[in-house]
């Protein structure tokens, strides 16, 4: 499987033979490229202009907003309800599975879940968590949550980019929080079941803008 960041909390996630998957599309008037993008499914983890402009990727045949379980294409998706700290907004962590190569994307999640909301997560292969503060994770909740999900993989996302209109923290206050000095940075991730690092490995992904 591939993963593409293009910024914020959108990615593209793709496999040979599977349906392609884009998630949080937003628009082009947070300083941001306006996305032109192509996949079978969008999905949206909340209703605010950074995470849905479905209108910004063509060929969408099946959008998800909301909680519940889908098959579309050999590809099973799972929608897990959360509700922010400010209770005005309901957000959706949505778990991608590439035949058992498990995705987690927790859109704006705000707030540290409890234990036994993370064990409904079951085992997750990469990690694709909000790190940069403003109505999400700050890095401090991001790097305890890592460490309660123990995922192969965590990419963070939803910081600060250049030209971004959004107050949001750089992700090298995460990465400290990490422990981590020396990170692996990429343009696309390409990953399978039989590649994965047996501890957990953060990966700067490069925006594809």
């Amino acid at each position: 499987m591939e993963l593409t960041w293009y910024g914020l909390s959108c990615f593209r996630l793709t496999e040979r033979k599977y349906t392609t998957v884009v998630t949080d599309p937003y628009n082009g008037h947070l300083g941001l490229p306006a996305l032109r993008l192509k996949a079978d499914v969008v999905t949206v983890s909340h209703d605010a202009r950074g995470h849905n402009f479905v209108e910004g990727v063509s060929g969408v045949v099946h959008q998800l907003s909301g909680p519940g379980e889908y098959e579309i294409g050999g590809v099973f998706i799972t929608g897990i309800r959360t509700i922010n700290d400010a209770k005005t907004n309901q957000n959706v962590i949505y778990v991608i599975d590439y035949d058992g190569l498990t995705v987690a994307h927790l859109g704006d999640m705000q707030s540290v879940p409890s234990q036994t909301q993370i064990e409904a997560l079951e085992l997750v292969n990469v990690l694709l968590v909000p790190v940069g503060g403003g109505n999400s994770l700050n890095a401090a909740q991001a790097a305890e949550l890592v460490s309660m999900i123990e995922p192969n993989i965590v990419i963070p996302m939803h910081y600060r980019m250049p030209g971004l209109k959004l107050e949001l923290d750089d992700v090298d206050r995460f990465l400290k929080e990490m422990g981590v000095t020396d990170v692996r940075q990429e343009d696309s991730l390409k990953i399978s079941l039989t590649n994965l690092p047996e501890e957990t490995e953060p990966v700067l992904l490069t925006p594809r803008i």
